[in-house]
């Protein structure tokens, strides 16, 4: 599964992933906050046009009926699913009691979970941390708060809120978790090739593993996985000419969708991530120079495709 990730899993990555494997995809996160609906950042994150199900919205916010609201306003415009980011570690949205601030206080997150599932007629599901820092890790007690109230998964990330992104996920509570409830539990954190991603399955006893950053420029990994999973096969990584063509037609998808002004900027990062894995990294500066999309899309064309054609 591609976890939800603020700037990078828009529609075009979320459609990208799925085509080359991913069996399910978070949209970015959504402020529960609705005065910001008519801002170019949240109509982007609301645009599911075209893409196949299920459409999996991630919410966030700390305030109960917001977000009760927000998952109603979601369900209309096409979630078929509704999640809770209470995951998020950085410091914005922290200090605002959201995301994984919120696993400090137990209370706030029922209500918060009670009143979303309440609301609304779809599956809503927690995007989780194992607690704030190491000596506060209660996510067996959130955990089991999610099972009583009707959430229908736990997606939970390895790691604490004050722990960030440093440092190795931990996956023995993600394990504890799951021996201790019924609902289907998604292990999260550090799982970045088929090897790890069996042997966190083995260790965790969880019912999939969910893909962040491991799949930035590398969208194959969700075949990858899948294959060495069931088959106990190594799939053999792109070759150049199959990364560039892919990620030409993923530039171009990014165009269309935020529009070339806007689009030619979106893409440098995706830029960076793809050519990373091939013998054409050195071009990545002359690239993110160009400040044009048609240019940027004939640069690729014709200066890199043809090069390993």
């Amino acid at each position: 599964m591609l976890a939800p990730m603020a700037g990078i899993t828009d529609r075009p990555f979320r459609q990208l992933c799925k085509q080359l494997g991913a069996s399910y995809a978070v949209s970015e996160m959504l402020s529960c906050d609705l005065s910001l609906l008519k801002t170019a950042k949240t109509q982007y994150r609301m645009n599911h046009q075209g893409e196949p199900g299920p459409i999996a919205v991630q919410i966030a916010g700390s305030d109960p009926e917001q977000l009760a609201a927000a998952a109603i306003m979601n369900v209309e415009n096409g979630a078929q699913i509704i999640d809770i980011n209470m995951g998020c570690p950085q410091k914005k949205v922290a200090k605002k009691q959201c995301g994984s601030a919120l696993l400090a206080y137990p209370d706030l997150v029922k209500k918060i979970l009670s009143t979303v599932v309440e609301a609304v007629d779809v599956p809503v599901t927690l995007k989780t941390r194992l607690g704030v820092d190491d000596a506060n890790k209660n996510i067996l007690t959130i955990a089991q708060i999610a099972e009583q109230v009707g959430i229908k998964a736990l997606f939970i990330h390895g790691r604490t809120k004050k722990q960030k992104y440093q440092g190795e996920a931990s996956y023995g509570l993600i394990a504890q978790v799951k021996q201790s409830i019924n609902l289907p539990v998604i292990a999260n954190g550090d799982i970045d090739s088929p090897q790890k991603a069996l042997e966190v399955l083995e260790r965790t006893g969880s019912d999939g593993v969910m893909i962040g950053r491991a799949a930035q420029g590398n969208p194959w990994i969700f075949k990858q996985i899948k294959t060495f999973i069931e088959k106990g096969q190594l799939i053999q990584p792109p070759n150049d000419q199959e990364i560039l063509t892919v990620m030409s037609k993923h530039i171009a998808n990014l165009h269309d969708f935020y529009g070339p002004d806007r689009g030619y900027r979106m893409a440098r990062k995706h830029i960076k991530w793809f050519l990373a894995n091939t013998d054409l990294s050195h071009m990545v500066r002359q690239l993110i120079q160009i400040n044009n999309a048609e240019e940027q899309l004939k640069f690729i064309n014709l200066h890199l495709i043809k090069q390993v054609a």
